[in-house]
């Protein structure tokens, strides 16, 4: 079963956060993972994100891709650049663009 890099949000109403999960790609958005690659607090001013980037890194070796957010956060979590790829994806954008 496919897998994929994206966020499973935890938190109050109006107080969310974020886990950075390994899922398969049919699992609910809050429902069973694989594993947590770290977290994303958007509400502290500035937002953090804490990512495990040699685990990420592991899991898009092993072929899981990233959502479009979960892209966004590991590039900005600095570890992944332009030149990392996972999949035959590179992160920048769709297959083969760059």
């Amino acid at each position: 079963m496919p897998t994929r890099i994206r966020l499973r949000r935890t938190g109050r109403k109006g107080q969310g956060y974020f886990r950075i999960v390994v899922a398969h790609q049919e699992m609910a958005r809050d429902g069973r993972v694989v594993a947590t690659l770290g977290h994303y607090t958007p509400r502290a001013n500035p937002a953090v994100i804490e990512v495990n980037v040699e685990q990420a890194r592991a899991w898009l070796d092993k072929g899981a891709t990233p959502t479009d957010t979960g892209r966004s956060l590991l590039r900005r979590a600095g570890g992944l650049g332009r030149g990392a790829a996972g999949a035959g994806e590179s992160l920048s954008g769709g297959p083969g663009l760059g």
